[in-house]
């Protein structure tokens, strides 16, 4: 839930025999569409149930009637996007297996949650998480909370909707704005219309699809290089499996306890007090069942992780035995997973357009429970308190017309996300930058009784503004710092590899420069090439991202990130050779 970025689209196809061209069959897009069809269908089940007969509480609450397991699997789902499944894998793939650490936060990180913040919001009866916040402090601290939590999620679910559509455009040459308004009007209609019922649901049937997707990649790749053994021993051989990183500088990419302890901060922020999971816990149809659910995820989680770093793994191994592309060796780090699913999955019709399936199920559950969040608060907080008398039919109606608007609003942020450029960066990293003001503004009212609402104001202000100086400052500084030209079409770029990583770089430290060197340097590169080719240890983060792209004098790149003191001539040689290619 890394963190390179790059802003510059991947070079024209060479004029090679190793290409890797799009493999999509016609079982591909029918495996897609049914895809989608299947989703709509169940929204539209259970907008069909009841039609006319919906009250507010059972479009927004489902009638607080859900059970355990498909609200641990809706709250799986929610922030399984589509970028961290593209995400992880090239991390692992990368910099090795330092980040499975994270799992090690999930467990105080769910715990918390179904101990602390469950009981409070269930108890008080509540359809949205900031009415809490009234009741502890006055209706402005609410107003507040909403407001900040609807900018959060406004300005990232356009990303998320986006950023899928742009790697598997990249790579396969599927229709881009096709596939942006295909999910973005398939999310709209079954959200708006089936209510927070169908979003879970559908988020059950989304799930499931995203582990089969990346277990038939877990598959069939083991299978090619020679099982799950050999790649565990490849690995090893080439120093992708880590120990436990106990060096207590906090300058360094990923260590224990960067990982441990800043992700617990990440999960509660996620899973404590962000309205997408509370409302989902409230949704159950009793405390316990909510508790439960909460422990649920904790196994599955697990189970996510351990597969992406497999994929990781996997997709290491494979490029041990058969070689790159051209387009491979320079895509962005987001894209090297669907050129490896591309590569691999090549001549098995079905499971490449399956694991898009997979990719875009990220999406769809995460982009529909941002809408069913935004259209609740809004309507809860922003106009129910002002009118109070509003009907059952009128307030249901108001919902769906607010979801459709949240809808069409991320079409819009869609195609915002595409102009942006290298402020896309900065534009995801605010989901993380107001996850912890808000975590923050929870914790004052529930464990400090002297807090009082205008502290609460004041508090919540002076986060946003330390998070926002810190992770906007540290992007406009390394853009100060020069780039390379950006491409002329405006919209090839990548993206941070994974929500989980954006979110941390504003709860912890941003890493820099690990104070290791893997050996002498090699000649510096326009891409970024196989951790075959050179090795480098944990090293470039968030705030070195685009200074990387555009080396320093006195400075050489490894093609991982690896910086050192010596090579100004071979910086120069490598900046001629980038050619507007930014490296990831």
């Amino acid at each position: 839930m890394s963190v390179a970025v790059s802003t510059s689209a991947p070079l024209p196809p060479a004029s090679d025999t190793n290409m890797v061209t799009s493999t999509f069959s016609l079982v591909d897009y029918v495996v897609f569409v049914l895809l989608l069809v299947l989703s709509l269908a169940i929204g539209l089940y259970h907008a069909y149930r009841g039609w006319g007969r919906h009250t507010i509480g059972q479009l927004l609450l489902a009638d607080r009637k859900m059970g355990c397991f498909p609200v641990a699997l809706s709250l799986l789902a929610t922030f399984q996007s589509a970028v961290a499944i593209l995400g992880v894998p090239s991390e692992i793939y990368r910099f090795g297996t330092q980040y499975w650490f994270l799992g090690c936060s999930y467990f105080l990180g769910l715990l918390i949650p179904a101990h602390v913040f469950i009981p409070i919001f269930y108890r008080l009866h509540l359809t949205s998480a900031y009415e809490y916040l009234e009741l502890r402090f006055n209706k402005a601290v609410r107003v507040c909370g909403t407001v900040t939590f609807i900018f959060q999620m406004v300005i990232y679910m356009g990303v998320v909707l986006y950023a899928p559509s742009l790697a598997l455009n990249a790579v396969t040459g599927f229709d881009l704005w096709l596939s942006v308004l295909t999910l973005g009007i398939v999310c709209t209609v079954y959200t708006a219309l089936g209510g927070l019922k169908a979003v879970i649901w559908t988020d059950v049937f989304q799930t499931l699809v995203m582990f089969l997707g990346q277990l038939v990649v877990i598959i069939v790749g083991s299978a090619k290089v020679g099982g799950l053994g050999h790649v565990w021993d490849v690995a090893s051989q080439h120093g992708l499996i880590s120990g436990i990183e106990l060096d207590p500088d906090p300058f360094v990419r990923h260590t224990f306890w960067t990982l441990a302890f800043g992700g617990v901060f990440m999960m509660l922020s996620l899973y404590g007090v962000n309205q997408a999971q509370v409302q989902r816990y409230l949704s159950s149809r009793t405390e316990k069942a909510a508790v439960l659910s909460c422990y649920a995820v904790f196994p599955c989680q697990q189970v996510v992780l351990c597969m992406g770093c497999l994929i990781g793994l996997v997709m290491f191994a494979y490029y041990q035995e058969y070689p790159m592309s051209t387009q491979q060796t320079q895509a962005a780090p987001d894209q090297f997973v669907l050129y490896f699913v591309m590569d691999l999955l090549r001549g098995l019709p079905g499971l490449p357009g399956l694991f898009v399936a997979c990719l875009f199920s990220g999406s769809l559950s995460t982009i529909s429970s941002a809408f069913n969040s935004l259209a609740t608060v809004t309507m809860e907080d922003l106009i129910r308190p002002w009118f109070p008398h509003f009907s059952e039919v009128r307030a249901t109606m108001l919902s769906r017309i607010i979801a459709f608007g949240y809808g069409l609003l991320c079409l819009g942020m869609a195609y915002i996300s595409s102009q942006m450029g290298p402020v896309l960066q900065a534009a995801i990293s605010i989901f993380g930058m107001v996850g912890g003001p808000l975590l923050g503004l929870f914790c004052l009212g529930m464990f400090f009784p002297c807090a009082n609402p205008p502290g609460a104001i004041v508090g919540l202000l002076a986060g946003l503004i330390m998070a926002f100086w810190i992770g906007i400052g540290s992007t406009v500084s390394s853009l100060g710092s020069g780039r390379a030209p950006t491409p002329s079409n405006g919209s090839s770029f990548s993206l941070p590899s994974n929500l989980t990583a954006v979110t941390m770089a504003t709860l912890m430290p941003s890493t820099t420069i690990s104070k290791r060197n893997a050996g002498p340097d090699p000649e510096p590169s326009d891409h970024l090439p196989s951790v075959a080719e050179t090795r480098c240890p944990p090293a470039h983060v968030l705030s070195e991202a685009t200074s990387l792209q555009n080396p320093q004098p006195g400075r050489s790149l490894c093609g991982h990130g690896c910086v050192s003191g010596e090579g100004e001539q071979r910086d120069a040689e490598g900046q001629q050779r980038q050619g507007g290619r930014g490296c990831a």
